[in-house]
């Protein structure tokens, strides 16, 4: 199924973080947390400012991006786990 977002919202896959810390400990599953960054997966068209005009989205697909702990909406496509967000929602883009 193919999902293209709406307006300004973004959707993104979560980048799974590593599975040990910097000093080497093993993370075990139920003590991990929610990766905050991710891979774009596909954008809007950008939302309408008042005067009907588009307005463009910073982000593009395959951009590697940081969002907030509590952002957007967990969605299921094709079996991944996504999530779909507004762009204002996107802290910033990882180089």
């Amino acid at each position: 199924m193919a999902f293209t977002p709406l307006h300004d919202r973004v959707l993104v896959e979560r980048v799974e973080s590593d599975e040990k810390t910097a000093g080497g400990l093993i993370i075990p599953d139920s003590a991990k947390e929610k990766p905050a960054e991710g891979m774009v997966v596909s954008v809007g068209a950008g939302a309408k400012d008042d005067s009907g005009n588009r307005i463009a989205i910073d982000v593009k697909a395959g951009d590697k991006v940081l969002f907030g702990k509590w952002s957007g909406t967990e969605v299921t496509v094709d079996g991944k786990e996504l999530l779909i967000m507004k762009e204002s929602d996107i802290l910033g883009i990882i180089a």
